[in-house]
C-alpha cells in the first residue's frame, strides 16, 4: 500500500481530475439519454473495470509502450473513435424503437428498456480499455504517488483501482441525472425519439473528437 501522505495526496488529485468532464462522461451521458439510468449506470461499471485493466497494464508498462509508439497509440485511438461511433449510429438508427421499448417494459414492470446486462457492461469496458489517451495519463501519474520503499506495481495497481473507483462514483452521479432528465422525455414517444437522436449524435460527435484529437478521460 502507498503511505498515508502519498494516499491523500493522490485521492485529491484524482479528485480534481475526476471533476473535469471528458469523453468518458460524455460518453456515459450519450447512453443515459439513449437508454436510461440502469444501463448507463452498467456502462458506468464496466468503463472503471476498463479503468483498472488499463491500471494494471500501466504496472506492467504497457502505459510507456503507447507513450513512445505513434502508431500503436493511433490504433487504439481509431478503434475506440470507431467504436462510439458505431454506437451512436445504432442510437440514431433506432430512435423510433426507444418509445416501444419503453411502453414494453413499462408494461412488464420495468421503469426503462432493458439491455441484457452483460452487453452493456462490456459496451462500457470496451470505452474504457481503448481510450489510449487516459493508459498513458496514468502511466504519467500513477508513478508520482509511489512510496519508493514499497513494491511500485502493486502500489500502481492499488492507486489505479482507487482511481476507477471514484470516476464511477462521479459518472454515476451524472448518469442517475441525466437519466431523470431523460424520463421527463419519455412522457412523448416524439420527445423520446428527439433525445435518443442527441445522445447518438452525442456519442458521434465524441468519437469523432477522440479520432481527431485522442481526448482526456
Amino acid at each position: 500500500m502507498p503511505s498515508a501522505g502519498h494516499l491523500l495526496a493522490f485521492l485529491a488529485a484524482a479528485a480534481i481530475i475526476v471533476a473535469i468532464p471528458g469523453p468518458s462522461l460524455l460518453f456515459t451521458i450519450g447512453r443515459a439519454l439513449t437508454v436510461g439510468r440502469r444501463d448507463a449506470l452498467l456502462t458506468v461499471a464496466g468503463n472503471a473495470v476498463g479503468l483498472f485493466v488499463q491500471s494494471a497494464l500501466v504496472a506492467v508498462g504497457l502505459g510507456a509502450v503507447l507513450a513512445a509508439s505513434a502508431t500503436a497509440y493511433t490504433a487504439v485511438k481509431l478503434l475506440g473513435a470507431a467504436y462510439l461511433v458505431y454506437l451512436g449510429a445504432q442510437a440514431i438508427r433506432h430512435r423510433a424503437d426507444l418509445a416501444t421499448a419503453l411502453r414494453t417494459t413499462e408494461t412488464a414492470g420495468y421503469a426503462v428498456p432493458v439491455t441484457p446486462s452483460l452487453r452493456a457492461l462490456g459496451q462500457g469496458l470496451m470505452v474504457g480499455l481503448t481510450n489510449p489517451k487516459t493508459l498513458v495519463f496514468l502511466s504519467s501519474l500513477l508513478p508520482q504517488f509511489v512510496d519508493p520503499t514499497g513494491p511500485a506495481s502493486l502500489q500502481m495497481v492499488t492507486l489505479g483501482t482507487l482511481f476507477a473507483l471514484l470516476a464511477a462514483i462521479g459518472d454515476s452521479i451524472w448518469a442517475i441525472g441525466a437519466g431523470t432528465a431523460r424520463d421527463w422525455f419519455a412522457r412523448s414517444p416524439q420527445r423520446l425519439g428527439t433525445v435518443g437522436a442527441a445522445g447518438g449524435s452525442l456519442m458521434i460527435a465524441l468519437g469523432v473528437a477522440a479520432a481527431l484529437t485522442g481526448g482526456t478521460d
